[in-house]
């Protein structure tokens, strides 16, 4: 991930001080990524907390983050994940078939899991500690470390990637990686006429890139007309777009941690 921890939370403290419609959505997206933030830091600092890319082995690391998370949750988080925190607070093995569930067969809706995966496979990423256990389709619509699928879009200046100055991030291991610029990002269409990208003045340097081949989107974060946006906070603050797209007949490719 270009970004730190640090500027993903200030980015979403950011925007959220506006008090815009989305400002309660980014206030409780800076404090998942503060407890992200701690348990990305507890990778990389905390003595024996060494990891190997086999989550089976990494269990007690990974697993050792996530009561704090439940715990805030259960205190003052939304109501409807409140009985799920209760139920892996009270059972370990829930949360260990949680963790390695989610790892094995990845899914955009399991809030937990995937917001105590994060942070793991991010740090494996920057170590270069291949995952293990998980499927890794060899696609150019995957992450090439760890198979994740897309999060979001990126248009960056001329020059700085491949494929036209397009990149993917990875909705697991939050890696950047180029991909051409005129083709859907979810079926490979490339005809021109069947896809089209939508945006509004409200969000002028984020848009919704649809197929209506394969009727999926990927929300893009266009970094030549606003270089300040860390795309991982301004894809969840441009909210209104994927209710456009869905009222449009789209579906998402990936729904980012907050489940939008």
């Amino acid at each position: 991930m270009k970004e730190t921890w640090s500027q993903c939370i200030a980015r979403a403290r950011q925007l959220a001080a506006a008090n815009g419609p989305g400002a309660p959505v980014l206030r409780s997206y800076a404090d998942v990524l503060t407890f992200q933030q701690q348990a990305y830091e507890a990778f990389k600092t905390e003595p024996g907390r060494s990891v190997s890319g086999s989550l089976e082995r990494d269990l007690p690391v990974v697993r050792a983050q996530l009561p704090r998370l439940l715990t805030a949750i259960v205190a003052n988080g939304p109501k409807g994940l409140v009985p799920e925190a209760m139920r892996l607070l009270e059972s370990p093995a829930a949360i260990d078939d949680a963790l390695l569930g989610c790892w094995r067969a990845p899914s955009d809706q399991d809030f937990f899991p995937k917001a105590a995966l994060q942070p793991y496979a991010c740090w494996l990423a920057e170590c270069g500690i291949a995952p293990m256990g998980r499927p890794l389709l060899r696609t150019s619509n995957r992450c090439p470390f760890c198979g994740g699928s897309p999060q979001l879009s990126i248009l960056v200046a001329a020059g700085e990637a491949d494929g036209g100055g397009r990149q993917l991030l990875c909705a697991t291991c939050l890696t950047a990686w180029a991909f051409r610029r005129v083709v859907c990002v979810n079926c490979g269409e490339e005809d021109e006429r069947k896809t089209g990208y939508f945006h509004t003045p409200v969000f002028d340097y984020l848009r919704v890139d649809a197929c209506d081949s394969c009727r999926h989107y990927v929300k893009t974060v266009d970094l030549t007309k606003l270089g300040l946006a860390v795309p991982l906070v301004d894809e969840v603050a441009g909210a209104p777009l994927d209710l456009w797209a869905r009222e449009q007949g789209y579906e998402k490719i990936e729904l980012n941690l907050l489940g939008l």
